[in-house]
């Protein structure tokens, strides 16, 4: 296949769904894993830290170690899922896909406590949510990952465009979604939707006020560093607000985007040429070899989009929210993308506002959250409708028997933040300056599973 070069065919084979495909919930959520007395991320040497977790993990569970330059990098469990880290020392649990609501989010749960129980023998705290709160990009301890210094060069040698790429790689976490498409056309009604859909959700979900243990008035820190992370390959997918986008469509956006580092025969990691995806299967890589298929493969990893586009959809646009509250991210996306008359209405909703009108609300919600204007209008209320529309679509599951009773309920805290117009990062603030008294300690013991 790379001798001859990659044909349109193998280019789309990534993202064209299989003919078993099924709409089922992947989920993947990041946490950092702190000391419970300071909150600042545990190191990756030394018998507290993340290698030693990793062992531990591998001692007490059926798994298989995974390594990255010779170095632990996780486990992949024998029952399915990941248990892998970040650069920054994040701790992330990729569940296997589950064909409903609940029992991926039961898988979740029950993972996280036990993850939570180990670490304590560690004495460490997991912390899900959006941002390491205490941490400074000077204190993070950088995860010995072959890929981390090849991006980080590429953010630096970006200047003020690349500046968030380094505390997005050290120390965001996140709630991501990965659901399924069925069909070309399925693809086209959900990936639209979605892709529209993602700058609200983000408003409505912002969850990292705290940074280096202060408020400095944004609410997602997060949020604005992916606005600072190669604007090339993340925030909107630019061909899918059409309303007839097309896998072929993404192929093509994807094929101008360059590639940031690639593996060669040797197997060994090197920076990519700052030119598309295009330009490398025309004329090669500097040693005059061609993109074979995994290139292709790695180079769509390589895209932080809102919605990142492979055989599954992931939704990556929110902030992770709390432990107590994670279950209103992929509620929020299964109700909308998976009743199909909830994703029409969510269609109609948003596909007139323009790809501008969204990047301007995207630019201003790390600030702003909920009091965000998409287009004129006030996001709390298209939040508000889409909150309605995706309850709507979780019920008619329920009703056809492809969900438990209880998981409309998911998506409860959301309606108190709506009546509110309080965020879960404005909450967030609030208890920090009052009862949690700017105390890490504090805001630990209320935040750690």
């Amino acid at each position: 296949m790379g001798r001859a070069g990659l044909g349109r065919d193998d280019l789309r084979a990534l993202l064209v769904a299989p003919a078993t495909a099924s709409e089922r919930i992947g989920l993947e959520i990041e946490c950092g894993v702190v000391d419970p007395r300071t909150g600042l991320a545990a190191p990756y040497r030394g018998r507290n830290g993340m290698r030693a977790v990793l062992d531990g993990v591998l001692a007490e569970w059926d798994g298989k170690a995974l390594f990255d330059a010779g170095e632990p990098a996780g486990v992949e469990l024998a029952g399915g899922g990941l248990i892998g880290l970040e650069h920054g020392g994040q701790l992330e649990y990729s569940a296997p896909p589950a064909a409903d609501l609940a029992t991926a989010v039961d898988d979740v749960r029950l993972t996280l406590v036990r993850l939570a129980e180990l670490l304590r023998r560690f004495d460490l705290a997991l912390l899900p949510g959006a941002y390491l709160p205490f941490d400074r990009i000077e204190t993070v301890p950088w995860v010995p990952l072959s890929r981390g210094p090849l991006m980080r060069g590429h953010f630096a040698a970006l200047g003020e465009p690349g500046s968030g790429g380094a505390r997005i790689l050290s120390m965001s976490t996140c709630t991501q979604v990965h659901l399924d498409h069925l069909s070309e056309e399925d693809f086209t009604q959900k990936v639209r939707m979605q892709a529209a859909a993602s700058p609200v959700v983000a408003a409505l979900l912002v969850n990292s006020p705290l940074s280096g243990g202060r408020l400095d008035g944004l609410l997602s820190h997060r949020s604005q560093d992916w606005l600072l992370t190669d604007p090339r390959r993340c925030g909107l997918v630019r061909p899918a607000l059409r309303d007839d986008v097309s896998i072929d469509d993404v192929v093509d956006w994807a094929l101008r985007i360059p590639m940031i580092y690639y593996q060669d025969g040797a197997g060994e990691l090197r920076p990519a040429p700052d030119r598309p995806f295009a330009s490398l299967l025309r004329h090669g890589f500097a040693d005059g070899t061609r993109p074979l298929f995994n290139h292709w493969a790695a180079h769509l990893t390589q895209i932080w989009t809102h919605v990142r586009i492979r055989r599954t959809l992931e939704l990556r646009a929110a902030d992770g929210p709390s432990y107590e509250n994670f279950q209103v991210v992929p509620a929020l996306w299964t109700g909308l993308s998976y009743h199909a008359p909830s994703r029409a209405a969510a269609w109609e909703l948003l596909r007139h506002y323009s790809a501008a009108q969204l990047r301007e609300t995207t630019a201003r919600l790390p600030y702003e959250g909920l009091r965000t204007v998409l287009g004129g209008d006030r996001v709390r209320e298209v939040a508000g409708e889409l909150v309605r529309l995706a309850r709507e679509g979780l019920r008619a599951r329920v009703a056809a028997g492809l969900e438990r009773p209880e998981v409309p309920a998911y998506l409860d805290p959301l309606d108190e933040v709506l009546h509110t117009g309080k965020t879960f990062a404005e909450q967030c603030a609030e208890r920090w300056e009052t009862d949690l008294r700017r105390d890490p300690r504090r805001y630990v013991a209320l935040h750690r599973v």
